[in-house]
């Protein structure tokens, strides 16, 4: 049977790939409580002690506008951790498949970013992830790297459940309508990495490397918030929506610099593992857990 150690266990996708994996493989699921990554020692002890066929990375430093003034702490989060996971892999012979995001892209590119684009992150966040692509690189040849975008899940804060919570409190609200992306169910991120991993585990070839995934059709924050609301009215979640604003990244000044397009190629993944694009509106069928 398959063995998979999971860093990130309780975040968005972390939560969804020990739910998928349950019943097909032996899965080791750590949170921060249970694993400090930043701490090689301990990745090394636990790696050896389970031995797992594929270690899949889901922990990370996230805040993107704390990360500005967290900067070591980002470092330690999103590139040492990663470092120590993917030396623990190449160390008993394991593959590490490993999240990563679209901010390490400038984000002002016309047309969507393919995975051999310029990187040039503009922030913290950004040049800590990309920190993290590289250090996997260099430490493990089984590797792989999934570029992502706007993720959305059950489990943790994101942008469905903030809009919900929000649409209960006011009337009206401005939403960003100048940054286009692809919002990514958490859901479809977990099948991705899983179906990798069997790949691996089953012994047939795997093209490693760095691949994008995240969901179409792509769409500004705006026209993702107009589609919440129209679900959760819809079902029932929200008694009326809100009367919705479409503002200037400039109206809505943050600490990090948000890219305007974070829209991914997928041809790529598609190509070599027959992977489609999340589809993200068919995962807010049901938007009910987003309104708890």
């Amino acid at each position: 049977m398959l063995k998979v150690l999971i860093t990130g266990s309780n975040g968005q996708v972390g939560s969804l790939l020990v739910q998928q994996l349950s019943e097909k493989a032996e899965v080791l699921a750590v949170d921060r409580d249970k694993l400090d990554i930043t701490d090689e020692q301990s990745v090394m002890d636990m790696v050896e002690t389970f031995q797992p066929d594929v270690i899949i990375n889901a922990a990370a430093h996230t805040a993107v506008d704390k990360a500005e003034n967290e900067v070591e702490l980002s470092y330690l989060i999103n590139r040492d951790g990663p470092r120590y996971l993917a030396q623990a892999a190449e160390k008993i012979g394991a593959a590490i498949l490993h999240i990563s995001t679209d901010y390490v892209f400038a984000g002002d590119k016309v047309g969507a970013y393919s995975e051999t684009d310029p990187i040039d992150p503009q922030g913290v966040y950004g040049a800590s992830k990309l920190a993290g692509e590289q250090a996997v690189i260099a430490a493990c040849p089984r590797h792989i790297i999934l570029r992502t975008a706007w993720v959305f899940g059950e489990t943790g804060n994101n942008f469905v459940k903030t809009m919900i919570r929000l649409g209960r409190d006011r009337d009206q609200l401005g939403i960003v309508g100048d940054q286009f992306g692809g919002p990514t169910y958490a859901g479809d991120i977990a099948a991705t990495l899983i179906a990798i991993a069997e790949r691996f585990h089953s012994g047939q070839d795997v093209a490693w490397g760095i691949y994008h995934y995240s969901g179409l059709p792509s769409v500004s924050w705006f026209e993702f918030a107009c589609f919440i609301f129209e679900q959760a009215q819809s079902q029932g979640v929200l008694d009326k929506s809100p009367v919705l604003k479409s503002i200037t990244t400039s109206d809505y000044p943050t600490p990090a610099k948000r890219p305007a397009n974070s829209r991914l190629i997928m041809d790529k993944i598609h190509t070599a593992f027959g992977i489609p694009a999340s589809d993200w509106k068919s995962a807010l069928n049901d938007i009910r857990p987003y309104g708890k």
